[in-house]
């Protein structure tokens, strides 16, 4: 009898990391999150009748398969940043989860529940706007990327509201089931049984009224200009060694030359993928070959503009009293950014830096700490240097109007908060250039062009998206994949993005519902805490 239970343990455990994941790896699946704890949930209680030990193994064991389900590929660009994360964000829910087990011990009733919930959400705020080492790739709320007219209502709560959703549905329907499986609902009133099915009813479906009112109500911005996608496909693996950059800056021309077909009256905007080039010189952006190429040919479509990445550096002749810089030789060292420039025919031109840095490969966190333990590795670190906050670019129309615009440089795309900044700063549409090639034809890159709908829907904001091996896309405002290019191919995406100047609520105020949990999670913590401390 003891080995069946423990075999229904462990099922129950791989059923919630399968239901977890096909979310992120099916389109069309995220309502599965919406009972994807269930099971686990129930083998916690099943573990607790049998006063099973170690259970930690159990829900560590799930939480590293749905970890290893959805983000496998990120082993075709770093094997050991792959088992790294997988095993460490893992080990972060797990603990997580030991908390709530904790809780259960010495609070009663529902106060357990509600801080796994809190705490759950906590660390995923904690994720997205304070942690240094940050993979918030599952972050709940993005189980719906894929689902998006389900998640219109986070222009309202971003994507922590939809974690908080998950989490409500979740603990809602586990409550009902163990009520059920132990008689307790049978025992209740007429009236609160009706009250409480209306109630998981309400948290179920209410949302789900509201997202599709919001979809199908959703209006287009009036104002809006022309864009043109360049996907060049570089293989990023071969790309600086096999072809010259003078030799990519030909094949980026000839691309929209093609397209444009000759017009010359062609008003709109180019866009180039993430760190097309790598020979910007700060501060004398305008020096650069690439640079003076493109103003080259703009003078033959004069009512154009560029936005291209870049790879760009500063150098100096003194120490700069940076941690992240590099020491060239006894009398130079070199900043180096990851960055986005757009410019016009004129030679006019802004300049935005990459502030969410991929760890590891781009940045080094804590520099205090990994410095000096990379220096001891031999330097295998990125080192890159980006904002708090980012910056907006500005498109200087035909019309000599100048529109201000957001450019989430990659990874910058997962983070909502991040993004709703360049809207406060007057973004009026949104791009994201990116290479996602370094991970193959594998879910990761799809994953990563679904978390753009997010923001387009969070912001409602247009968004132009340019991959340097693909997917690009244009999203509208309440994120739909208005139309898409292929993957690893070499071709353009002519399309349209609107121009607005509304605030969401989220781009107001920001993360809300994350705040709330946040606080949430402190005042079950203490009280956690004293009921620990008078138990000793």
């Amino acid at each position: 009898m003891c080995k069946a239970r423990l075999s229904t343990i462990w099922l129950l455990a791989l059923a919630s990391a399968v239901l977890l994941s096909l979310p992120w790896m099916v389109p069309g699946t995220g309502a599965l999150a919406l009972v994807g704890f269930v099971p686990l949930l129930l083998a916690d209680s099943l573990a607790d009748e049998m006063k099973l030990r170690r259970f930690r193994y159990v829900h560590y064991s799930c939480f590293v398969v749905w970890n290893a389900i959805t983000t496998f590929w990120v082993w075709n660009a770093t094997p050991g940043g792959a088992v790294f994360a997988i095993l460490a964000n893992a080990l972060q829910m797990s603990l997580v989860f030991g908390l709530f087990r904790l809780g259960k011990r010495h609070l009663s009733g529902i106060l357990p529940y509600l801080l796994l919930a809190a705490a759950w959400i906590a660390w995923e705020r904690w994720y997205l706007t304070g942690s240094q080492i940050s993979w918030p790739w599952l972050v709940l709320g993005n189980a719906f990327a894929r689902t998006t007219k389900l998640a219109q209502w986070y222009e309202y709560t971003g994507t922590l509201g939809g974690s908080a959703w998950v989490w409500a549905c979740n603990l809602g329907i586990f409550s009902l089931i163990e009520a059920l499986r132990k008689g307790r609902l049978a025992e209740t009133s007429r009236k609160i049984r009706i009250a409480a099915l209306s109630a998981l009813g309400l948290a179920v479906f209410l949302p789900v009224a509201a997202s599709l009112h919001l979809y199908y109500h959703y209006e287009e911005p009036e104002e809006s200009i022309d864009a043109l996608v360049l996907q060049p496909n570089f293989d990023p693996y071969h790309k600086f060694q096999a072809l010259s950059q003078k030799r990519q800056n030909a094949i980026l021309l000839e691309l929209a030359d093609s397209a444009l077909a000759g017009n010359t009256a062609w008003k709109g905007l180019l866009i180039a993928p993430e760190t097309f080039t790598n020979d910007v010189i700060l501060p004398d952006v305008t020096d650069g070959n690439t640079f003076r190429t493109f103003k080259s040919f703009l003078q033959s479509y004069p009512s154009a503009g560029l936005l291209f990445g870049a790879g760009t550096y500063e150098y100096f002749d003194e120490d700069p009293h940076n941690p992240l810089s590099r020491q060239l030789d006894e009398w130079f060292w070199r900043i180096g950014h990851n960055s986005a420039v757009c410019m016009a025919p004129d030679g006019r031109y802004s300049l935005c830096h990459k502030g969410k840095l991929v760890v590891g490969v781009e940045a080094t966190p804590y520099p205090k700490l990994f410095v000096p333990l990379d220096n001891m590795l031999g330097n295998v670190m990125g080192r890159l240097v980006g904002p708090r906050k980012p910056d907006v670019l500005e498109y200087y129309a035909a019309d000599s109007t100048v529109v201000p615009f957001g450019c989430a440089i990659c990874y910058e795309s997962v983070y909502g908060e991040y993004c709703a900044e360049y809207v406060r700063k007057g973004a009026r549409f949104m791009t994201v250039i990116t290479n996602d090639a370094w991970w193959g034809d594998t879910p990761g890159y799809r994953q990563h062009l679904s978390f753009a709908a997010l923001r387009a829907i969070e912001l409602r904001r247009d968004l132009a998206r340019c991959g340097n091996t693909g997917i690009s896309a244009f999203i509208n405002g309440r994120g739909d994949i208005v139309s898409s290019g292929d993957w690893w191919t070499r071709e353009t995406l002519a399309g349209t993005v609107h121009l607005s100047d509304r605030l969401t609520l989220f781009a107001r105020l920001g993360d809300v519902p994350g705040r709330i949990c946040v606080l949430a999670f402190l005042l079950l913590l203490f009280l956690l805490l004293r009921k620990v401390l008078l138990s000793l």
